[in-house]
């Protein structure tokens, strides 16, 4: 069975950087699902769009998992940060060198979590202000060890194909990236 990438939703999350980054895992034959942190099927995003997610959090077997990815956007962020469900997860990824994508504002959940420390990573303009653990660059999108972050909405489809290149090889995503006309 193949792994499994989760993309984790909370409400008021960046549909951009949720819906494209699936779209382009999907396209590229990931079993990508969305997941949500709130207890309910459908969770809102920044614009009140309600998106139901594939499964809630307490049904996710992690260990079938590749990939924890977090989609940015206020107050989507603060809430993913708070659950402490999920900052296991992302400890446990990270310690068993699994992949963890951040888009935007979420490396703030990271950092807020203790996993950027000595790390490089990206994000949306001012969010990484007080990131003094880590090395905040302006690039569209930074690998880090297992660690890839990106700056916005923007950079969405640039951060799902880097996603896909590390998963499923750059020939896939460059195969993706030419049908998208990116």
């Amino acid at each position: 069975m193949d792994k499994k990438v989760y993309v984790h939703l909370a409400e008021g999350f960046e549909e951009i950087e949720a819906m494209a980054t699936i779209d382009i895992l999907i396209r590229g034959g990931v079993d990508a699902e969305t997941v949500s942190v709130t207890g309910e099927r459908i969770v809102k995003s920044v614009r009140g769009i309600g998106v139901q997610c594939d499964r809630l959090f307490e049904e996710v077997d992690y260990s079938l998992g590749e990939m924890i990815v977090l989609p940015g956007g206020q107050p989507g962020v603060n809430n993913l940060s708070a659950h402490r469900g999920l900052a296991q997860k992302l400890k446990e990824y990270q310690d068993q060198g699994k992949w963890i994508g951040a888009i935007c504002a979420a490396p703030i959940a990271l950092h807020r979590n203790g996993l950027i420390d000595g790390k490089t990573v990206t994000c949306y303009p001012g969010c990484g202000d007080d990131f003094d653990e880590a090395t905040v660059v302006v690039e569209k999108v930074v690998m880090d060890g297992k660690l890839i972050t990106s700056r916005g909405p923007g950079t969405a489809i640039e951060f799902g194909l880097k996603l896909l290149e590390v998963l499923k090889g750059k020939d896939v995503a460059d195969e993706v990236r030419a049908k998208l006309l990116a």
